[in-house]
Parts: C-alpha cells; sequence; structure tokens
C-alpha cells in the first residue's frame, strides 16, 4: 500500500475534543513518520485515554511537571516518555491548553515501510510468517519500529515529520472496549479501545 498524497492530515480541531470521542476516533486513522525520503506508516488499530483530572494512572494526574508538561498543551502534539528503563510509548496529546489528557497508542497495523520496521525491530530478517503480528503490537513496538523516542515528544501532529492522516471513522459495532492493560491505578476505567479482531493488537 501506498500513502495516497491527496489524503489530508488531521486538524489541529480533530485533537482539541473530548478525550474518549477523540481515542475512538483515531481508530482506523494512519500513522506516519517520515524519515529522510522515506515514510513509515501504520493504521492505528488500538488506544488507551488517560485523563489527568479524574484517571490516577495518567502522567498528568497531580499537575504539571518537567516530564508531563507536553499533555497539557493543547490537542495536537506528541507525547513520548521512557518506561521501564527499556521502551518508549507515544501519545496524542488531546482537548483544551490545562487539561491534561492524551491518547496512547497502544498498537498499529504496518501499511508502509515495512522492510524499515522490521530492521527497526528485530535488526534481521523475520523468522516466520507468524512474526509479523508481533511487530508493532504493543505501544513499546511501535515506538521502535517508527523510530520514535522522548526526542520526538513535543512534535506538531500537523507538521512534516509525524503527523496522522484522516481515513474512514471505523464503525461503533467494530470497536470493542475494555479495561486499560499494564497499570495499577485507576483499573476500572473502560478506556482501551480497539478494532475488533485485527491480528495486530497488544492482546486479543
Amino acid at each position: 500500500m501506498a500513502l495516497n498524497p491527496s489524503t489530508k492530515k488531521l486538524k489541529k480541531s480533530f485533537y482539541q475534543r473530548e478525550l474518549l470521542t477523540v481515542a475512538k476516533d483515531l481508530l482506523g486513522k494512519i500513522l506516519v513518520k517520515s524519515i529522510g525520503k522515506e515514510f513509515l506508516a501504520g493504521k492505528i488499530v488500538e488506544v488507551e485515554a488517560y485523563h489527568g483530572d479524574k484517571d490516577e494512572a495518567a502522567h498528568s494526574f497531580g499537575g504539571i511537571t518537567k516530564r508531563n508538561e507536553i499533555m497539557f498543551e493543547s490537542g495536537g502534539y506528541l507525547y513520548v516518555y521512557f518506561t521501564y528503563g527499556a521502551h518508549h510509548c507515544c501519545n496524542v496529546v488531546t482537548g483544551k491548553k490545562g487539561q491534561g489528557t492524551a491518547v496512547l497508542i497502544r498498537a498499529v497495523e504496518p501499511v508502509v515501510g515495512l522492510t524499515s520496521m522490521i530492521k527497526n525491530r528485530f535488526g534481521r530478517k523475520l523468522n516466520s510468517e507468524k512474526e509479523i503480528f508481533n511487530l508493532t503490537s504493543g505501544p513499546g513496538k511501535v515506538c521502535q519500529a517508527f523510530r520514535i523516542d522522548r526526542a520526538n515528544s513535543g512534535t506538531d501532529l500537523t507538521g512534516k515529520e509525524i503527523f496522522i492522516l484522516d481515513r474512514e471513522k471505523i464503525k461503533s459495532k467494530d470497536i470493542g472496549v475494555s479495561k486499560r492493560i499494564g497499570i495499577t491505578r485507576s483499573v476500572d476505567l473502560p478506556w482501551r479501545f480497539f478494532i475488533k479482531d485485527n491480528p495486530y493488537l497488544s492482546r486479543r
């Protein structure tokens, strides 16, 4: 699949809406990173929402710090953090300035730049066809495959380096909802959204 040059990037107005609305609407959209003349792209298939006002699992819970300050910008920026001393995770900042809301991109389905993604993730060729489904099936895997790290935190998602392309909205009947994964606080919030039956999900 090639990137359609006529496909429009999502505008700031898309991101500057209510957190859960943006989270569900991001499903099916295309995350793109430009590296030189090459594009890496993947369809967003799984996300999680985080809200600093009422969500103890959110990095913004408790107020602004040097680490989380980008979360308090108005929607349309990338927030990247490093976790467990090993993985980067990328988030889409949402809402109005000062709200502290963001959507974690948990998994994508690769569509462009597959060879480079494989090299970025594994440093080798795939050992089996099944390994392809492990390529971007988790937030740390997405960042590794796309070469996204803390240097990219604060990136304007309407710019040329990292952006998200519009696609047809996923129907409600095709969206799964569950509790979020790998957290110990505010565990009962049903704020994980995913495209049902997609093979690239971090957890099925």
